[in-house]
Protein backbone atom coordinates (compact mmCIF):
# COMPACT_ATOMS: atom_id res chain seq x y z
CA UNK A 1 0.00 0.00 0.00
CA UNK A 2 1.46 3.34 -1.05
CA UNK A 3 0.33 5.27 2.46
CA UNK A 4 1.75 2.51 4.75
CA UNK A 5 4.85 4.13 7.00
CA UNK A 6 7.40 2.01 7.24
CA UNK A 7 6.97 0.97 10.70
CA UNK A 8 3.41 -0.58 9.24
CA UNK A 9 5.40 -2.26 6.48
CA UNK A 10 8.18 -3.50 8.58
CA UNK A 11 5.25 -5.67 11.10
CA UNK A 12 3.50 -6.25 7.83
CA UNK A 13 6.81 -7.99 6.48
CA UNK A 14 7.30 -10.05 10.01
CA UNK A 15 3.94 -11.20 10.08
CA UNK A 16 3.90 -12.54 7.04
CA UNK A 17 7.11 -14.11 7.85
CA UNK A 18 6.01 -15.26 11.13
CA UNK A 19 2.87 -16.75 9.50
CA UNK A 20 4.80 -18.42 6.77
CA UNK A 21 7.51 -20.29 9.63
CA UNK A 22 4.37 -21.14 11.70
CA UNK A 23 3.07 -23.04 8.71
CA UNK A 24 6.66 -24.73 7.85
CA UNK A 25 9.15 -24.95 10.45
CA UNK A 26 8.17 -28.88 10.75
CA UNK A 27 8.76 -29.08 6.92
CA UNK A 28 11.85 -26.82 7.17
CA UNK A 29 13.52 -28.13 10.26
CA UNK A 30 14.60 -31.78 8.62
CA UNK A 31 15.92 -30.18 5.41
CA UNK A 32 17.75 -27.75 7.16
CA UNK A 33 19.67 -30.14 9.08
CA UNK A 34 19.82 -31.81 6.24
CA UNK A 35 21.65 -29.30 4.68
CA UNK A 36 23.84 -28.06 7.26
CA UNK A 37 25.65 -31.44 6.76
CA UNK A 38 26.35 -30.24 2.81
CA UNK A 39 26.36 -26.48 3.26
CA UNK A 40 27.48 -25.87 7.29
CA UNK A 41 27.25 -22.05 6.54
CA UNK A 42 23.44 -22.59 7.18
CA UNK A 43 23.42 -22.49 10.79
CA UNK A 44 25.86 -18.82 9.85
CA UNK A 45 22.88 -17.52 8.12
CA UNK A 46 20.30 -18.62 11.00
CA UNK A 47 22.79 -17.33 13.48
CA UNK A 48 23.35 -14.25 11.28
CA UNK A 49 19.51 -13.63 10.48
CA UNK A 50 18.92 -13.76 14.61
CA UNK A 51 21.48 -11.41 15.47
CA UNK A 52 19.74 -9.18 12.62
CA UNK A 53 16.69 -9.35 14.52
CA UNK A 54 18.13 -8.57 17.54
CA UNK A 55 19.40 -5.54 16.21
CA UNK A 56 16.20 -4.25 14.99
CA UNK A 57 14.37 -5.45 18.28
CA UNK A 58 16.82 -3.01 20.41
CA UNK A 59 16.64 -0.33 18.21
CA UNK A 60 12.86 -0.55 18.10
CA UNK A 61 12.77 -1.01 21.87
CA UNK A 62 15.13 2.31 22.16
CA UNK A 63 12.22 4.59 20.47
CA UNK A 64 10.79 6.58 22.50
CA UNK A 65 8.81 9.32 20.07
CA UNK A 66 6.16 10.26 23.03
CA UNK A 67 8.19 13.33 24.73
CA UNK A 68 8.82 15.05 21.23
CA UNK A 69 7.11 18.74 20.64
CA UNK A 70 6.50 19.11 17.18
CA UNK A 71 6.59 15.60 15.97
CA UNK A 72 3.27 15.15 14.21
CA UNK A 73 4.39 18.31 12.02
CA UNK A 74 7.48 17.45 11.58
CA UNK A 75 6.11 14.17 10.00
CA UNK A 76 4.11 15.76 8.09
CA UNK A 77 7.04 17.84 6.82
CA UNK A 78 8.67 14.49 5.61
CA UNK A 79 5.25 12.64 4.49
CA UNK A 80 5.69 15.50 1.74
CA UNK A 81 9.10 15.09 0.63
CA UNK A 82 8.92 12.14 -1.84
CA UNK A 83 7.14 14.27 -3.98
CA UNK A 84 9.44 16.21 -4.38
CA UNK A 85 12.08 14.15 -4.27
CA UNK A 86 10.31 12.04 -7.08
CA UNK A 87 10.27 15.20 -9.64
CA UNK A 88 14.10 16.14 -8.54
CA UNK A 89 14.80 12.18 -9.74
CA UNK A 90 13.82 13.14 -12.89
CA UNK A 91 15.66 16.05 -12.93
CA UNK A 92 19.09 15.46 -11.84
CA UNK A 93 19.23 11.73 -12.60
CA UNK A 94 22.88 11.30 -11.72
CA UNK A 95 21.86 12.06 -7.84
CA UNK A 96 19.74 9.13 -7.81
CA UNK A 97 21.46 7.71 -5.05
CA UNK A 98 21.55 10.82 -2.85
CA UNK A 99 17.94 11.14 -3.92
CA UNK A 100 17.96 7.73 -2.50
CA UNK A 101 19.49 8.61 0.87
CA UNK A 102 16.86 11.44 1.69
CA UNK A 103 14.07 9.10 1.05
CA UNK A 104 14.95 6.81 3.73
CA UNK A 105 15.46 9.63 6.67
CA UNK A 106 12.12 11.15 5.24
CA UNK A 107 10.40 7.44 5.43
CA UNK A 108 11.81 6.73 8.83
CA UNK A 109 10.87 10.36 10.04
CA UNK A 110 7.30 10.32 8.71
CA UNK A 111 6.47 6.57 10.19
CA UNK A 112 7.76 7.80 14.06
CA UNK A 113 4.36 9.15 15.26
CA UNK A 114 2.92 5.88 15.10
CA UNK A 115 6.08 3.77 16.21
CA UNK A 116 4.11 3.40 19.83
CA UNK A 117 0.78 1.70 18.37
CA UNK A 118 3.08 -0.90 16.73
CA UNK A 119 6.33 -1.03 19.23
CA UNK A 120 5.16 -4.26 21.08
CA UNK A 121 3.61 -5.98 18.13
CA UNK A 122 6.60 -5.55 16.23
CA UNK A 123 8.82 -6.82 19.20
CA UNK A 124 6.62 -9.45 19.74
CA UNK A 125 7.05 -10.76 15.88
CA UNK A 126 10.82 -10.66 16.51
CA UNK A 127 10.91 -12.32 19.41
CA UNK A 128 8.46 -15.17 17.72
CA UNK A 129 10.43 -15.31 14.38
CA UNK A 130 13.96 -15.84 16.55
CA UNK A 131 11.78 -18.80 18.60
CA UNK A 132 11.56 -20.03 15.39
CA UNK A 133 14.48 -19.73 13.55
CA UNK A 134 16.82 -20.95 16.42
CA UNK A 135 14.35 -24.16 16.52
CA UNK A 136 15.82 -24.76 12.65
CA UNK A 137 19.16 -25.10 13.60
CA UNK A 138 21.02 -28.54 14.26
Amino acid sequence: MADQNLFEQLKEVLADFKAFLDANVATIKPAVQAIASLVPQITELIDLLVGLLGKLKTELQNLDVGAIPGLGEVAEFTGMIPALLEAAKKLLPGETSSIDSIADVADVVTGLPSVDAVKAELIALIDAITVHLNSLKP
